[in-house]
């Protein structure tokens, strides 16, 4: 799976009053914007044309785009996202998916689905359940994915200790390949699948992104750097700790297609 072209949306000034489950201080906005302009960077090196959108102050969690719009396979969802203070993003966002996916399909209520709880692994597609994403938007999902051919795995991990959203835990490397966090290791649902443990200590690093043949990585992991080594693909670390105290990895930062 090769990507040609990502969605950015820089933290805006209010930033600092996302929502975080996090206890690591209060996220430095200068800080910020260097390490999304180094994120940018690095996603343009790895050969994506990236489309920055303005910054929106209205919501201080707009610049995690990836919650707001599933992409794959020529398909795209506006999610509906379950954090109340979140829903506008999706509008604010609607008009740079439709410049690339005219016709963009929808979660429709009740169901609640946040794009940080879709790992797409090739053509198979692991969708978790969790405090922002119920049943209903993940059995949505589930079903417009198919009409593409992606099959489908929902996961539940609700109430597992550390896990916001399901790629807090997973990120995919390529082929049958699955960074794992400990919490998902044994679980049934990726039996078949090579798992990565990520080292205790080092959960964070779980959200790594594959971006034609290069994983991007959050910088200050170095046992999670090497795994990713042996799999004979390059790391590019990156500092993510502006980022890390609003729960956001890197996934959360593009929408890349």
């Amino acid at each position: 799976m090769s990507f040609t072209r990502a969605i950015v949306r820089p933290p805006g000034r209010t930033f600092a009053d996302g929502l975080t489950t996090a206890d690591l201080g209060v996220p430095d906005l200068p800080a910020a914007l260097a390490q999304h302009a180094a994120y940018v960077a690095a996603l343009e090196a790895c050969g994506l044309v990236v489309t920055s959108l303005p910054t929106d102050d209205r919501f201080p969690d707009s610049t995690f785009v990836e919650d707001t719009a599933v992409l794959a396979r020529g398909l795209a969802v506006l999610c509906r996202p379950g954090a109340p203070s979140r829903a506008g993003e999706v509008e604010a966002i609607r008009p740079a998916v439709e410049a690339f996916f005219p016709f963009p399909a929808a979660i429709a209520a009740p169901g609640t689905l946040d794009g940080g709880d879709v790992c797409e692994a090739g053509e198979h597609v692991f969708i978790g359940i969790s405090e922002r994403t119920n049943g209903e938007g993940a059995r949505q999902l589930a079903a417009l994915l198919a009409t593409r051919g992606l099959g489908s795995t929902l996961v539940d991990i609700r109430g597992t200790h550390g896990l916001l959203h399901l790629k807090s835990g997973i990120a995919w490397l390529g082929g049958r390949d699955l960074a794992l966090t400990g919490p998902l290791a044994s679980r049934p649902e990726f039996a078949g699948w090579t798992p990565l443990p990520v080292s205790p200590g080092e959960e964070y690093a779980a959200n790594a992104i594959l971006v034609n043949g290069r994983v991007l990585v959050a910088a200050g992991f170095p046992r999670f750097e090497a795994a990713v080594g042996t799999l004979g693909l390059p790391a590019v670390p990156l500092d993510m700790s502006e980022f890390q105290k609003l729960d956001g990895g890197l996934s959360c930062l593009s929408l890349r297609f």
